[in-house]
């Protein structure tokens, strides 16, 4: 009988501590963004679906850094081929692997990519980082490396060259394929889908103390989270969809200050800023 009850309170002692343990393994990360370009003059209804027609905006072209429990994280990788940039001319351009330099990270410390998408400003620099790995919705890769490029289907934005790279890596064994939502990748950072930004276009929880969502082009703007305005998808039919992620997304950072839009220069003023990089937490 003394064994049992010493075997049930050891139970109960550990079954208390087991969210302390859980909590003590998830690293406290640090998230930046950094700022490798700005693409003037964009129609803000391109961006905020509703939104007016004749007023302009400059969208700032971002990397997210995140650092923590010995990894150094880049949530997308920007660009370097010039394959869109006479449809989307950049001004302050510096290559993402240089831009990333200018917070304290060379481009080899990198150990991992997360890309949101494969557009060619999210997709297009993860050549330049040689020792990272890749992860990518496994929806995303197997689309915009078959049926995208067959009859009937969608490649809108997606370079031919980053899809090449991709490939080549994934021989090399550097990519990992996320098979769909709510799927920890790292301790505390999790992986989300739902809306179709593009055909399975992902998001990320950082946890921590707060937390927060980093949108990527699931949300373009403060203000699509503001108006409760869609973002550009890859269905006009996914807009209803987007506004859901949007709430979702608020609900995972707790609050929609702690959401962070994937293309507003407002992310710069919001956080302390030095040059390029804008220190989120």
């Amino acid at each position: 009988m003394k064994k049992v009850w010493i075997g049930a309170i050891c139970s109960v002692l550990f079954a208390m501590s087991a969210p302390l343990l859980s909590a003590a393994s998830t690293p406290e990360y640090s998230i930046e963004a950094i700022r490798y370009a700005t693409s003037p003059g964009v129609p803000v209804d391109e961006l905020v679906v509703g939104g007016p027609k004749d007023e302009k905006v400059d969208i700032a072209c971002v990397v997210w850094l995140i650092r923590g429990g010995g990894h150094t994280i880049l949530f997308d990788s920007g660009f370097h081929r010039d394959t869109f940039l006479k449809e989307f001319p950049m001004k302050d351009y510096l290559r993402p692997d240089e831009a990333v330099k200018t917070a304290g990270v060379a481009p080899e410390a990198v150990t991992d990519i997360v890309i949101s998408h494969a557009h060619w400003d999210h997709m297009g620099g993860i050549d330049l980082f040689p020792r990272a790995q890749v992860w990518i919705q496994k929806e995303e890769y197997r689309y915009y490396t078959a049926d995208a490029w067959q009859p009937g289907g969608d490649h809108g934005g997606i370079d031919p060259e980053d899809v090449q790279a991709l490939v080549r890596l994934n021989t090399e064994g550097r990519v990992h394929l996320i098979d769909g939502d709510n799927v920890e990748i790292f301790p505390g950072i999790r992986a989300y889908t739902g809306a179709r930004h593009t055909y399975a276009s992902q998001y990320l929880r950082v946890d921590g103390n707060p937390p927060y969502v980093l949108a990527s082009d699931n949300v373009y703007l403060y203000r699509n989270l503001s108006a409760h305005l869609a973002s550009a998808t890859f269905s006009d039919a996914d807009h209803a969809a987007n506004i859901a992620n949007q709430a979702r997304m608020i609900e995972l950072a707790g609050s929609p200050d702690r959401v962070v839009p994937g293309h507003d220069g407002l992310q710069f003023q919001k956080f302390p800023t030095q040059g390029r990089v804008a220190k989120i937490k």
